[in-house]
């Protein structure tokens, strides 16, 4: 016998046991888009490698070890999007969506890098991705950090997770801390592990998101880039910090919240949790002002933030009140009469019924087995349509969930006990 085929390593499967919970996060998301004003864009998995290596930066662990680069047939180098930022930016330049406009945009999918895999870090992974593109004040900074804030709230996670910000600055005062930071840290060589030293010229800000325990006094005293800061990014910080006060969001600053990025800017932030190990970042963005005119566009403010749908998924995992979408009420059909009315009965019900689930039975079984099936599906009602019930223009009724006893009632009388129930089920708010 020949070996099955398995799924690639890191690239999991989400099955129906699971995919309630996706449902609950991306519907809440989605309801949360609308109730802000932001649009939804749909954009491709594969890229060109030259996108993110000009965003990414050439030097960050995701070009260098991470990405899926592939040549295809005619020689173009392709990689499977790491992120979503950059093809949503290139997306915008192409389409001419950013010159004298803002954007508010939104989308969702899956992302690709390889790594090992653990738990909250997988080779293809989903995000849930917030991009706007013409704001530059610090209020659309304060606006993103609030949406976030309350996605969090609405999925019962805000006791779970904090937030954390921090402000990089500009270009020019990266260089200057940078100078300094190199200064101290080669002062300091021996102290260095493999990781810090191969990073000490090319990326050394990301140093000090080091998470070895052993460098944690030597980061902990190394120059703060705050300190660098000049008064107009001073003044930025000041403004997202007096915004969330305005609304009574915590925070803790984090001087050494840097991002793995080279494209942000200014104001950073992660919601971290101490509930997933390691994998401690829920939610992660900040501001990205230079990616646009680096994509060769002319210079835009901009700013988003990512959601990692897996780690929040594994969040909810204590928790016991997200419901399953089960039917309303499963159709057993018995004898040749029956099937043949089933399906067009089941059609004619879901065309008038708005928002009704109705699983018909299909393949046949005996009245005993289709009854365990309804019963399995976990709908509330069985409706039974046998050869009497044809001649007699009926429909059996049992609920499955109590012990009262099958009735029978006209046809044309089962519209309004479905919507009770769906009323029942679902109230309206």
């Amino acid at each position: 016998m020949a070996n099955t085929i398995q799924a690639i390593r890191g690239m999991n499967d989400i099955l129906p046991g699971v995919t309630p919970r996706w449902q609950f996060i991306e519907g809440v998301f989605r309801q949360l888009m609308q109730a802000y004003g932001y649009n939804e864009i749909r954009l491709p998995i594969v890229e060109k490698t030259e996108l993110f290596k000009r965003s990414i930066g050439e030097v960050t662990d995701i070009v260098e070890k991470e990405m899926y680069t592939f040549d295809d047939r005619n020689g173009d180098s392709l990689t499977l999007r790491p992120e979503g930022t950059a093809g949503c930016v290139r997306a915008c330049i192409e389409n001419g969506m950013l010159h004298n406009q803002t954007q508010r945009l939104w989308y969702v999918g899956p992302m690709f890098r390889h790594e090992r895999p653990q738990k909250g870090r997988y080779r293809q992974f989903h995000q849930l991705g917030v991009e706007v593109f013409g704001f530059e004040g610090p209020d659309i900074d304060a606006e993103l950090i609030m949406l976030s804030a309350r996605l969090l709230k609405e999925l019962g996670l805000s006791e779970l997770v904090r937030l954390e910000i921090n402000s990089l600055g500009i270009a020019e005062e990266r260089q200057a801390h940078r100078q300094q930071l190199v200064a101290y840290l080669e002062q300091h060589i021996e102290q260095l592990d493999e990781d810090s030293r191969r990073r000490l010229q090319s990326n050394p800000l990301r140093i000090l998101d080091t998470k070895n325990p052993a460098m944690q006094t030597l980061v902990e005293q190394a120059p703060r880039l705050f300190d660098f800061l000049g008064e107009e990014s001073r003044a930025h910080f000041q403004g997202v910090c007096d915004y969330l006060d305005s609304v009574g969001i915590a925070y803790q600053v984090n001087h050494r919240l840097v991002r793995g990025l080279d494209y942000y800017s200014k104001t950073v932030f992660e919601w971290v949790t101490e509930h997933l190990g390691a994998q401690g970042t829920v939610c992660a963005g900040g501001r990205f002002d230079a990616l646009i005119e680096h994509l060769g566009s002319k210079p835009a403010p901009a700013a988003g933030f990512a959601v990692g749908i897996e780690r929040i998924v594994a969040l909810l995992e204590e928790r016991t009140d997200i419901p399953d979408v089960l039917p309303h009420a499963y159709l057993l059909v018995a004898g040749d009469s029956a099937q043949r009315q089933g399906l067009a009965l089941a059609e004619g019900l879901r065309q008038r019924i708005p928002g009704l689930r109705l699983q018909v039975n299909c393949g046949g079984g005996s009245f005993k087995s289709q009854m365990k099936r309804a019963d399995k599906s976990g709908a509330r009602l069985a409706l039974i349509l046998g050869e009497e019930e044809v001649q007699q223009q009926t429909i059996g009724i049992k609920d499955l969930r109590t012990d009262q006893p099958q009735q029978a009632v006209p046809q044309q009388g089962i519209d309004s006990i479905l919507r009770a129930l769906i009323a029942e089920a679902e109230p309206a708010v």
